[in-house]
C-alpha cells in the first residue's frame, strides 16, 4: 500500500514541480520529460547537461531501458525539448572567472568549450593527453562544435596546460 500511495504521489508531484516557475520552460515533450524523467531524477539533475540531439537521444534510450516510462511516440518530442532548452550554449551556467594561460588553442578552448559549461572546470582538471582526448572527443559526441583539426589543436593545448603532471 505505500509503494503505491508513493507511485501515486510521484505520478502527481511531477507535472506540479514542471509547474514551477523556473523549472522546466514550456514546450512540446515538457509533459513527457516532466513525469518521465522526475520519477527518479530531480530536474537539476538534466537541466544542468549540455547535449547535442544524437546525445539527448542516447540519454533518453538509455532510461527507458532503465525503466523509464516513455512511449515510443513520445521519444522524439522529449529528445527535441531538451536538445532545444537544454543543448548546448542554452543557459550556460556561469562558472568562477578563470583565465586561461596563453597558448596555441586557448582561444578555441574559450569558444567551444565555454558554450556548455565555465572554464573553470577546465582548469581544475589535469589529465593525461589520452584522457583530454577522450573528453575531448566525448565533448564532440554530446554536441561540441570542432574540426577534426581544431580538436587536435584543443587536445594538444589542453593536454600541456593541464596535463596530469
Amino acid at each position: 500500500m505505500r509503494a503505491l500511495l508513493a507511485a501515486a504521489a510521484l505520478l502527481w508531484a511531477a507535472p506540479v514541480l514542471a509547474q514551477q516557475p523556473g523549472a522546466l520552460p514550456p514546450g512540446e515533450g515538457r509533459d513527457v520529460v516532466a513525469v518521465a524523467c522526475t520519477q527518479c531524477h530531480a530536474p537539476s539533475a538534466f537541466t544542468q547537461l549540455r547535449q547535442g540531439p544524437e546525445a539527448w537521444r542516447h540519454q533518453v534510450y538509455d532510461m527507458v531501458l532503465r525503466g523509464a516510462q516513455v512511449q515510443p511516440a513520445d521519444i522524439d518530442p522529449a529528445v527535441n525539448y531538451l536538445a532545444a532548452n537544454f543543448g548546448p550554449g542554452v543557459n550556460v551556467p556561469p562558472g568562477r572567472p578563470t583565465s586561461l594561460p596563453d597558448g596555441t588553442g586557448k582561444d578555441l578552448v574559450e569558444a567551444r568549450c565555454a558554450v556548455c559549461h565555465g572554464l573553470d572546470r577546465v582548469a581544475m582538471s589535469k589529465r593525461s593527453p589520452a584522457e583530454w582526448d577522450n573528453v575531448v572527443h566525448r565533448m564532440r559526441f554530446l554536441g561540441a562544435t570542432a574540426s577534426p583539426d581544431e580538436i587536435k589543436t584543443i587536445t594538444a593545448y589542453l593536454g600541456d596546460k593541464f596535463g596530469a603532471k
